[in-house]
């Protein structure tokens, strides 16, 4: 085969050889395909004029929704946000008219109010002709409670930076002087505030002449430059605290911050330069409330849509997208920006809604500003829904059946057809295979991963409730060869890095960080990374009769100690209670607990994983990245999937069945003017480049060729493949999981040169276009030039010849001496075109 020299593979792979680029034709506008439904009006852009600021008022919402001031040092400060018609808001607090009905108890500051005497009255704030109310509760108001080491003085070091990696949190502290990173040993920390070089950080006898105090404000030399204010607040609280004599705290009195809101939890911006005040307010375990935004951080996820500054003011940049976090002591909470182009008219077009997906996206979509695109046409969701489901291209007469059929309903009859087919198990068994690292090893034997990879095959074959599949393998005792599922806990034996896995798996969370210090970007702590160790630490094992059998089992005995003060950590589940664990196999426990309703994440990291397989990119991105400051796209789309997934008994079939079903799955990738440049709303398509099972068995299929795989026969697809240690070059360059680790990043979607150019002089394509009958057989059948070509570019790219393809090729192809050559060139060139080797 002289590949590309041919004038007919020259015509083809010039224009689409690139796998690198993304898919050409499917990614831009062009003529509508035949198919396709009806035409989606074009959504409306432009200006609108200045409007006044009580014009198409919707409502008044105030932050926070009462105030309780109960010592002197308390301040509250609110936020009065207007709701506007179109989705906009506005921060209208200066402009509001705000008044207590019993001025005498409050000491107001601008928007900020403090105690001035006992008692309980009402706060009455009007905007235009809508109004509100909030209770306020004013109590020892003359009281002046000592400051806290830990609730007032730590939070100082969080605010001004002191305690982050870069200062002195690192590891090796910064010039000499070491603080626990964000603040998670505050015992050690006040020990070497007050007990190390004694008179000098903390100066009890001159307390403006502490170190402490002179670094911090650039009194004198201080690598990390001036922090904090001369006779700021944050100044005041570390002068008055080292005044009083630097107490520590009675630990066993003083009560915990248990939680912390943001306000307001979202905004529409309308415009640069358009501005929202935020608060934060904590609330302790004695029932208590204080507004923390003086103290808390905040911070922003994209500092171009909108920027915040170390106040909580809210500015809006270019048009986009913000998650806008504040975080205090071991809390840290999120408000969602979007920003849009100031005074921007837009109609949302009307589209009818297949089931409550396509209502959510659609919500989300109105709030951005962004019309969806039209659904694709027959063909395209042909193939893109069988690939997706089965991992394989349609027949031609698969093809030919769909796209004959009148039936109005005939795409949902296609899905459940489709999800009856052995292949699609095979797909969720390859998944589930590489999150629990089906592999043998050194100490797992290919007999403990063949049996423990059998056992996944019969349970989700079968279809068996996720919550059941997941229960059965955390509890699970016996030894690997007769009770596979225990091959889970010999795959990783460790006690922390199974902790790890399993939240990641199960939960869709990284806790790894907390192993070492509290979390600085989510609201695990340490003692919440310990404590759920703890279900993991009385595993035992023993090896059987047979050398490779390993037996598990509850030990009965050992402990999970915390790495400062090594203290025993009671099991606790994690974001949930400490649950009774006496005399139980703690991992039963926490198994009904992990996949039960009870557990809110466990739903929902599944059902994101299944969003994404589909739509090529997950609600919350990375998939098993949970975690407040990486927000979900669309928090309300999340919910209801998890809910619905919990409803159906995790039914794994019913999920995918309404994600298909949904317009969302079905839209095509051509984009319009308001979606171009955005990836993760769903108003598109996205175009996805082929699993790499999935293209070895489809490049298998449509040539009609067989592979050989290591403990399978002859004809096996690579998607069966049961151990993580066995593949090829192929499966190996385009980015099969080694299963070495529970992360979705060990599956490589990104096109690479080394795969391009082993489609182009590999011997995969070129060899199977050899070995396989297709070209021997459409010469046997003496077809035509056209039906030939018909037949290739329907098994390869789901979808006829387009006229000026058939004018171009169908010369080539006439009968003769090279014929043979050049319809193994077009094929060759087909699949090695980016219509073949990606979805779309």
């Amino acid at each position: 085969m002289t590949q590309i020299r041919m004038p007919i593979a020259g015509l083809l792979a010039a224009a689409c050889l690139s796998l690198a680029c993304p898919l050409g034709a499917a990614s831009a506008a062009g003529p509508k395909p035949a198919g396709a439904p009806a035409d989606i009006p074009a959504p409306a852009f432009a200006p609108a004029p200045e409007r006044s600021p009580t014009a198409g008022l919707a409502s008044l919402r105030v932050y926070p929704d009462a105030i309780n001031l109960t010592t002197s040092r308390d301040r509250q400060s609110i936020v009065v946000q207007a709701a506007y018609a179109d989705g906009i808001t506005r921060d209208v607090t200066r402009e509001a008219t705000i008044a207590p009905a019993n001025p005498s108890l409050l000491v107001r500051d601008g928007a900020t109010f403090a105690p001035a005497a006992d008692g309980e009255t009402t706060l009455a704030i009007s905007f235009g002709d809508r109004h509100a109310s909030i209770p306020v509760k004013v109590a020892l108001a003359k009281a002046r409670n000592p400051l806290s080491f830990r609730l007032d003085v730590m939070p100082v070091f969080m605010r001004a930076g002191c305690n982050t990696g870069s200062c002195h949190g690192a590891a090796r502290g910064k010039d000499g002087f070491r603080i626990s990173l964000f603040g998670f040993d505050p015992a050690g920390d006040y020990h070497r505030l007050t007990r190390e070089q004694v008179g000098r950080r903390i100066n009890l006898a001159v307390p403006s002449d502490s170190t402490l105090l002179e670094k911090a404000t650039g009194a004198v030399q201080h690598t990390g430059g001036k922090k904090i204010e001369p006779n700021g607040e944050l100044y005041g609280t570390l002068l008055e605290w080292i005044e009083a004599g630097a107490p520590n705290d009675d630990v066993g009195k003083l009560p915990k911050v248990v939680g912390l809101d943001i306000y307001p939890s979202s905004g529409v911006l309308d415009g640069k330069g358009a501005t929202q005040q935020m608060t934060a307010r904590a609330r302790y375990s004695d029932g208590t409330d204080r507004d923390v935004t003086r103290l808390a951080v905040f911070l922003t996820n994209n500092e171009s849509s909108a920027a915040v500054s170390p106040d909580g003011l809210v500015t809006a940049g270019d048009r986009g997208e913000a998650f806008v976090m504040a975080r205090f002591e071991t809390f840290t909470v999120g408000s969602q920006f979007i920003v849009l182009p100031k005074g921007l008219k837009f109609e949302y077009p009307k589209e009818p809604e297949a089931n409550y997906i396509d209502k959510l996206v659609a919500d989300k979509l109105r709030k951005l500003r962004i019309a969806p695109s039209d659904l694709c046409d027959d063909a395209t969701f042909l193939r893109r829904v069988t690939l997706d489901i089965v991992g394989l291209t349609p027949t031609v007469d698969e093809y030919s059946r769909f796209m004959a059929s009148k039936d109005p309903n005939k795409r949902a009859k296609l899905i459940d057809e489709l999800l009856e087919r052995k292949e699609f198990s095979e797909i969720w068994v390859n998944k589930w295979a590489e999150l629990l690292q089906i592999r043998s090893t050194i100490t797992v034997s290919y007999k403990s991963m063949f049996l423990y990879y059998n056992w996944l095959v019969e349970r989700v074959s079968k279809n068996m409730p996720m919550d059941q599949m997941v229960q059965e393998l955390l509890g699970a005792s016996g030894g690997t060869f007769k009770n596979a599922a225990t091959n889970f806990y010999q795959t990783t034996t460790e006690t922390l890095p199974l902790t790890e896995s399993v939240a990641q798996v199960f939960m869709g969370m990284r806790i790894q960080c907390a192993q070492c210090h509290n979390h600085p970007f989510d609201r695990w702590t340490q003692d919440d990374y310990y404590s759920f160790a703890a279900f993991f630490s009385q595993i035992g094992r023993k090896q059987g009769e047979d050398y490779r059998e390993l037996i598990i089992f509850n030990s009965g005995g050992g402990e999970v100690n915390h790495p400062v003060g090594g203290r025993v950590m009671a099991p606790k589940f994690l974001g949930g209670e400490t649950p009774d664990v006496a005399g139980k196999d703690r991992r039963v426990v926490l198994a009904k607990w992990l996949a039960s309703p009870q557990n809110p994440w466990f739903a929902a990291s599944f059902a994101n994983r299944v969003w994404a397989h589909f739509m090529g990119v997950g609600i919350v991105e990375p998939v098993d990245d949970f975690r407040v400051s990486n927000p979900a796209t669309n928090p309300e789309l999340l919910e209801a999937l998890g809910r619905h997934f919990t409803d159906t008994k995790y039914d794994l079939k019913a999920l995918v069945r309404d994600i298909c079903n949904s317009r969302a799955y079905q839209r095509a990738t051509q984009r319009n003017e308001s979606n171009a440049q955005d990836d993760r709303n769903f108003a598109h398509a996205l175009v996805r480049r082929i699993k790499a099972e999935n293209l070895l068995d489809t490049i298998s299929a449509v040539t009609e060729t067989k592979d050989k795989f290591q403990g399978l026969p002859v004809g096996a697809r690579a998607v069966q493949i049961a151990d993580g240690q066995s593949s090829t070059y192929f499966l190996t360059t385009f980015g099969r999981a080694t299963r070495e680790t529970p992360c979705s990043c060990e599956v490589k979607m990104e096109p690479t040169l080394s795969q391009a150019l082993h489609l182009i002089n590999g011997d995969t394509v070129n060899a199977k276009i050899k070995q396989g009958g297709v070209i021997t057989r459409l010469l046997a059948e003496k077809k035509s030039p056209q039906d030939s070509l018909k037949d290739l570019y329907l098994r390869s790219l789901c979808r006829l010849p387009s006229k000026e393809e058939l004018d171009k090729l169908s010369p080539a192809l006439a009968a003769g001496p090279n014929q043979k050559q050049a319809l193994e060139d077009t094929f060759w060139a087909l699949l090695n075109s980016r219509e073949f080797l990606f979805n779309h």
